[in-house]
């Protein structure tokens, strides 16, 4: 069974930045793709940006340019660097592996981001 465990969070201001990580348990990890989702109060979760096994990544439109994903695939971790941060970043930030409009493993707790003045 595949664990994931958010870290990372917390209250920044706005233009502030945080280094998110993902450590996942579990065999395959070098193989599939990864991705960061965010999930906001009474919004349904979205995913933010994903990385490839080679690297390559996507973003979603929001954050395109201030958030970066990579990943280190001997530590299996998936971090999330994230740069002039908005107010409306604020959201609890999770790891999974994309599958369609779904992820693949069970959901970790999350990370909590609060950017606010």
């Amino acid at each position: 069974q595949v664990q994931l465990v958010e870290s990372g969070g917390g209250l920044v201001q706005p233009g502030g930045s945080l280094r998110l990580s993902c450590a996942v348990s579990g065999s395959g990890f070098s193989i599939y793709t990864m991705g960061w989702y965010r999930q906001a109060p009474g919004k349904q979760r979205e995913l933010v940006a994903a990385i490839g096994t080679g690297g390559s990544a996507n973003y979603e439109d929001s954050v395109k340019g201030r958030f970066t994903i990579s990943r280190d695939n001997a530590k299996k971790t998936v971090y999330l660097q994230m740069n002039s941060l908005k107010p409306e970043d604020t959201a609890v930030y999770y790891c999974n592996r994309p599958r369609g409009s779904s992820a693949v493993y069970p959901w970790g707790q999350g990370t909590q981001v609060t950017v606010s003045s």
